[in-house]
């Protein structure tokens, strides 16, 4: 695609999304981007590798983290189009590599906003039931509240932005407020007489095997990716390119902060072989106000945070896949069906109703049976693999695609993004093999690599299915 070809796309897509409603602003979008990129376990796998986690934050930041934002910041500016890292990725390096890309990212997004119905359901359930959560143990009733909660979030994005972005803001300050909570929990304990060895900001050497290798791809792709994501609804974006912008610019300090700074409470306060993968931060505020009186708070106080957060997300998330469909429609990839706008809330209604009704199945299909139980946690595993594919796309564009740009990427960023390639590709060879024990690693790897062949050659036959209606 030429750099006229790429203008005229540009102006093209610009007067599709006049439809839709300009809802989000800068503060809607910094919330977003911590909500987002900050997930609540990354400080518990970072806790596993000592006071040597410091550094290799600093290499996933340095390597991983620092690119990522110069990337999206640049294609931003560039392009502040609705449908984002797809748009991008189509004017850069072709229709076919934008389709993929959104193809991957599509796949990951099902998969994640399925789970997250299933862990609200499992949340309320010790809001309802207290500490032994019996609702849970019922047969119907996580089924029952994800479907519900999953229809709730489909509610939410008919009726568009204006009412989703302030379930967005709650669920971001929310998670604000928890990471605030872990931050302060040691000088309380301290306060307390407790023997804690709260070091903040402490260094010791690192060592590098295959081990704390995977954990550094990890932390690079896995906990401080996405902010591409908000990018995909810039056409309902107020001054896009400038908001987006600025939400990197704001966002990117204080995620850096959380992640560091909380990582170094887990550390203080939780022993490092007792430290608990999935809920390290209630673990740390359990053990870090026992004694305080506050203790019998901090449960259901933490557990509705918890739930805001994870309803922030969801809504979030789904908001972004259901505009793929849409902007894939305008460019005759997927039927023009999908590209129909809610008569009154400007949204587009049919990728809702589509992406709602997929991912809905996806979440009831988690939880139909043991074997189906483990497909469903093995392709959860390959959404990581899927999500650094894009990634791979991403900073791809600078390195394979400037000719294309209506602007040309300077060195230092043609530079920060094969850093940022590298990582990926780091992730997505190493997540291939377990770092738990299993009982064969073989056929471990040989399920993802099969899980991501499948979900690719579903997306290359949709595409050239789609060639009539090109043409």
């Amino acid at each position: 695609m030429s750099t006229q070809l790429a203008e005229n796309r540009v102006a093209e897509v610009e007067a599709r999304s006049a439809g839709l409603r300009k809802e989000l602003g800068l503060t809607d979008l910094v919330l977003m981007q911590i909500m987002y990129v900050v997930g609540a376990s990354w400080v518990g796998v970072a806790a596993k590798l000592g006071t040597s986690h410091t550094v290799f934050w600093l290499l996933a930041i340095a390597f991983y983290y620092l690119p990522q934002a110069a990337v999206v910041i640049f294609l931003s500016r560039l392009m502040p189009l609705e449908g984002g890292l797809y748009q991008w990725t189509t004017i850069a390096l072709g229709r076919f590599a934008g389709f993929m890309v959104a193809w991957n990212l599509w796949a990951y997004a099902i998969v994640i906003a399925a789970g997250f119905g299933v862990t609200i359901a499992t949340n309320a359930a010790y809001v309802f039931s207290g500490s032994s959560a019996t609702l849970s143990s019922i047969w119907w009733y996580t089924p029952l509240v994800s479907t519900l909660v999953l229809l709730g979030v489909t509610m939410i994005s008919v009726l568009g932005l204006r009412i989703g972005r302030w379930v967005q803001d709650v669920g971001g300050a929310g998670h604000v407020l928890t990471f605030a909570a872990l931050l302060i929990v040691p000088l309380v304990a301290l306060a307390h007489g407790r023997p804690v060895a709260y070091h903040p900001l402490k260094v010791s050497a690192p060592t590098f095997t295959p081990y704390s290798l995977n954990i550094l791809g990890k932390m690079g792709l896995g906990a401080l990716s996405g902010f591409e994501y908000v990018a995909i609804m810039a056409g309902e974006t107020r001054s896009a390119s400038r908001n987006i912008t600025r939400s990197v610019l704001v966002a990117a300090p204080i995620i850096a902060l959380m992640f560091i700074l909380g990582t170094d409470s887990v550390i203080a306060l939780v022993p490092q072989d007792r430290i608990d993968l999935v809920s390290p931060i209630p673990q740390a505020l359990s053990v870090g106000f026992a004694g305080t009186g506050a203790v019998q708070l901090i449960a259901p106080a933490l557990i509705l945070l918890l739930l805001l957060r994870h309803m922030g997300v969801v809504t979030m998330v789904f908001n972004g896949n259901t505009r793929l469909p849409l902007v894939a429609g305008w460019d005759n990839l997927l039927p023009s069906w999908f590209t129909r706008l809610h008569p009154r809330f400007r949204t587009p209604v049919n990728s809702i109703l589509f992406v709602s009704a997929i991912t809905i199945a996806f979440s009831l299909a988690g939880q139909i049976g043991v074997g189906v139980q483990e497909a469903f946690q093995l392709l959860e595993n390959a959404a990581g693999i899927l999500y650094a594919l894009t990634y791979l796309g991403l900073f791809a564009i600078p390195l394979f695609g400037a000719r294309n740009l209506q602007r040309k990427p300077p060195l230092w960023l043609k530079i920060a993004s094969a850093s940022g390639f590298m990582m990926s590709l780091l992730y997505s060879t190493l997540s291939v093999f377990p770092i738990i024990e299993v009982a064969s690693w073989l056929i471990f790897a040989l399920k993802i690599i099969t899980v991501i062949l499948v979900a690719n050659v579903i997306g290359v036959a949709i595409y050239f299915g789609g060639r009539g209606r090109r043409r």
